[in-house]
């Protein structure tokens, strides 16, 4: 199995997209190599074809590890099995990941009570996700010349959410704008008492 996996990771020779694929086995086109053993020890240069040999005879790969090395470093290793055991290693490295999204909301600074209930109902659902918000306030015309309406709407805003997320980045001016980002407060896992939000559901899924 571990062959013919290796098999299918090999680059092309022609014809085919560029692979950053090491060489290996009869792909190392070099008259010798310094060799290095399964278990990391050092064999000294070898022409390519002993190397080969010895390949064969331990029922492994020949893998090009350093090419610009002179004369290059090969390997002699299972490279199907480490191929295999590279990607489920990056594939758990995937899943330990935090992925943070970052949601946006859009206000007017003279919003009525109605679209404001109904925007803040969407940042509350955004930050219990585990998603961070960013909410931009869009002034128009002489609003511009009033930018306490924004710091006000911003203010009252995060101090109604303030049991689900915080102000991670206060408001700031952004030519026409004022921009201020909300963060979901870290919560405690399972273990600790409390239900996962919906972010850590999805990551243990």
């Amino acid at each position: 199995m571990w062959r013919e996996i290796a098999r299918q990771h090999c680059p092309l020779e022609q014809g085919g997209a560029i692979s950053v694929e090491p060489r290996i086995n009869d792909r190392i086109r070099v008259p010798e190599v310094r060799l290095v053993g399964p278990a990391g020890e050092q064999v000294g240069i070898v022409r390519i074809e002993d190397a080969l040999r010895l390949a064969a005879e331990a029922d492994l790969d020949l893998v090009e590890v350093a090419p610009l090395a002179k004369p290059p470093v090969c390997k002699l290793m299972d490279f199907g099995k480490f191929k295999y055991e590279a990607a489920l290693k990056e594939r758990e490295s995937r899943r330990n990941q935090t992925h943070t999204v970052i949601k946006e909301m859009k206000l007017r600074p003279k919003i009525d009570s109605h679209d404001y209930e109904t925007k803040k109902g969407h940042v509350e659902r955004f930050l219990r996700a585990g998603d961070k918000v960013k909410i931009t306030i869009m002034f128009r015309g002489r609003e511009q010349s009033r930018p306490e309406l924004g710091l006000r709407l911003l203010g009252r805003l995060a101090e109604d959410v303030q049991e689900l997320g915080f102000v991670e980045a206060t408001p700031k001016q952004d030519g026409r704008n004022m921009l201020m980002v909300l963060a979901p407060h870290r919560r405690k896992t399972a273990k600790d008492g409390l239900a996962p939000t919906e972010d850590e559901q999805r990551e243990t899924a």
